[in-house]
């Protein structure tokens, strides 16, 4: 999931550790896996780094790998599987180890087998969304509507699972799930916390996989949801240009490719025909109108007469009054804030307006997840995300459940779903703010057989479809325009939690990689 919509919430103190408001300096240059012979002997080597000034110097270590066998019931049939749980080491440039990487690895025993890699987002959450929410083996029922954070954490045959069609290999990041630093915080910040080193070392955290587990002849495919997303194509393009690893396809679901395509809406459209559509949707979803017929009418009138209007001003006065009309019909909102809105509807105002009547916040992941506003009469709003609120807790309690009770990873440390530490060092620099899009066209362009696909939920204000359409249709046709497409489901940025979306989302990605 991505946290860069947070600068919508400036009264949100408990999570403006991840709003994308402030600049940080740029890295000094740091390597997070040694490619080259260091000064350092191979007894060195294998020492971690220097023991920092803070309570990292008392952190046990973590344990050897642990593995369990397990099956499911996937479409009537056993599907058996073995699960493993490790960590991998990131070295500093000097070769020493600096932090561990936990990665939790599905495999099924048969012969030519895809293997794909799964990262989520933040930057500060583990993989644990994508594992249990979506593709994994097991599914927890969490983050819909009505779900409570004390539900039971039981988890059930996942029948979504991309499992029985590749093995599947989930990585956390330093800092997220049970992986750490166990360097001081500032060096931390430039082998970990910073755009491009994060890509160099989770680019080597794949290759090492593939090399122990000699997997690197293996058809190999990458998901990323969020900033995982924005992860996805950068990733693909370093392992491709400089390690020497082609991806056969991307699946990025939710991405931020674009981290500057919402700026200027004082100006440009851009803004307000990202949220638009997904704010329609959510409506019709309310209204039981939700269909792909129903949304392409609504971006054709969004990239059309909505943006033409927007951009002419008050020069056309009439068609500014038809806009707000229409807006008003298409979203369900009352007149009178589309009308002062001006027909440009801000993500944080109309989170706080469509359920204010029953005393209620949307979630910016899903307007239609909901909660009850603690602070309703607050100028802005002060609660958490209803979705964060109610999702962090059962898929932490499920996941350590899992690694140290099933599996017998018998770890001493907290897990982080979601770290709001990783999220206030992280650095905000020119790598983040040039996005990924110039790297996933350099991928696909390198490599004519390579198929993206780029999946959204309707409902999704985080990371909204709008986003995902407009830089698909805005890049060069390079063979078969196929290889690149944009699929949208039932739901908000998390719609895999949605059974026949997750099924459906199954279905797309067997297609896609049957290709190639």
């Amino acid at each position: 999931m991505s946290f860069a919509h947070l600068k919508d919430f400036p009264g949100r103190l408990a999570l403006l550790a991840f709003a994308l408001l402030c600049l940080g300096t740029a890295p000094v240059p740091a390597v997070a896996q040694a490619d080259k012979a260091p000064a350092a002997t191979d007894k060195d080597k294998d020492k971690p780094a220097p023991k920092p000034a803070d309570d990292k110097a008392g952190l046990p270590p973590l344990p050897p790998e642990a593995h369990a066998q397990q099956s499911i019931q996937l479409d009537g049939k056993p599907l058996h599987y073995t699960v493993n749980v490790g960590a991998l080491p990131v070295r500093d440039g000097d070769g020493k180890i600096a932090g561990n990487v936990v990665v939790t690895a599905y495999t099924v025993e048969g012969a030519n087998r895809p293997v794909t890699f799964a990262f989520n987002g933040g930057p500060g959450a583990s993989s644990v969304y994508l594992n249990f929410g979506a593709i994994g083996p097991k599914h927890l029922d969490a983050g819909n509507e009505g779900d409570s954070p004390s539900d039971p954490t039981n988890l059930i045959d996942n029948a979504g699972t991309w499992l029985d069609f590749t093995d599947l290999v989930f990585i956390d990041p330093v800092g997220t799930g049970f992986s750490r630093s166990l360097v001081p915080e500032a060096d931390a910040k430039k082998l970990f916390y910073s755009t491009q080193p994060d890509i160099e070392y989770l680019s080597r955290i794949v290759y090492d996989w593939l090399v122990k587990n000699d997997r690197l002849s293996s058809r190999k495919y990458l998901v990323g949801e969020s900033y995982g997303g924005f992860r996805g194509p950068r990733i693909t393009h370093y392992l491709q240009s400089q390690l020497g690893v082609a991806m056969n396809g991307v699946v990025l679901v939710s991405p931020y490719l674009n981290p500057t395509i919402e700026n200027d809406g004082d100006l440009s459209p851009l803004p307000w025909m990202m949220t638009l559509p997904s704010i329609t949707a959510a409506h019709f979803e309310r209204e039981k109108k939700l269909t792909p017929e129903a949304m392409a009418d609504v971006i054709a009138y969004t990239q059309g007469e909505y943006a033409t209007t927007l951009i002419k001003g008050h020069a056309d006065e009439a068609a500014t009054q038809k806009m707000i009309a229409k807006v008003t019909e298409l979203t369900g909102l009352d007149p009178a804030f589309v009308k002062f809105s001006g027909g440009r509807i801000e993500t944080g105002a109309y989170l706080r307006e469509v359920h204010r009547e029953e005393g209620k916040l949307g979630s910016v992941y899903d307007s239609n997840v909901t909660s009850f506003d603690p602070f309703p009469f607050a100028p802005e709003q002060r609660a958490n995300d209803p979705l964060l609120a109610s999702i962090v807790a059962p898929l932490t309690t499920a996941m350590v459940d899992f690694v140290t009770r099933t599996v017998g990873w018998k770890v001493d440390a907290r897990y982080n779903a979601l770290s709001y530490d990783v999220g206030r060092q992280w650095n905000r620099d020119e790598e983040l703010r040039r996005g990924s899009v110039p790297d996933l066209r350099e991928a696909v362009a390198a490599d004519p057989k390579l198929r993206v696909m780029i999946v959204h939920g309707w409902n999704d204000l985080s990371c909204p479809f709008m986003g995902s359409v407009l830089t698909a249709e805005q890049m060069p046709l390079m063979g078969d325009p196929s290889r690149i497409s944009v699929h949208e489901f039932p739901g908000g940025h998390m719609f895999y939690t949605r059974t026949d979306s997750r099924i459906a989302l199954r279905k797309d990605v067997m297609d896609m990689y049957a290709k190639h």
